[in-house]
């Protein structure tokens, strides 16, 4: 589970097993995790995150999409 990004208390991350699914990012922060694709940015999964929180969240990806894309690519191209 290679870490991409850390915003304040969320980790963004892939599963190595990801790259047979369109390109997303999991969120977590303690206990909580979430799923976002990323073309377009949409929250797929949420596992005990407020609305509030998940808006919060996906305003990050969002402003770090092609980040993110990048990122995707890289590591499923290996």
């Amino acid at each position: 589970m290679p870490t991409i990004d850390i915003i304040g208390p969320y980790r963004l991350f892939f599963y190595s097993a990801d790259h047979k699914e369109p390109m997303h990012v999991h969120v977590e922060r303690d206990n909580n995790v979430a799923k976002f694709w990323l073309d377009p940015v949409r929250l797929e999964r949420s596992g005990g995150f407020s609305r509030k929180e998940l808006r919060r969240i996906e305003a990050e990806v969002s402003d770090r999409r092609e980040a993110l894309i990048e990122a995707w690519n890289e590591f499923f191209s290996k």
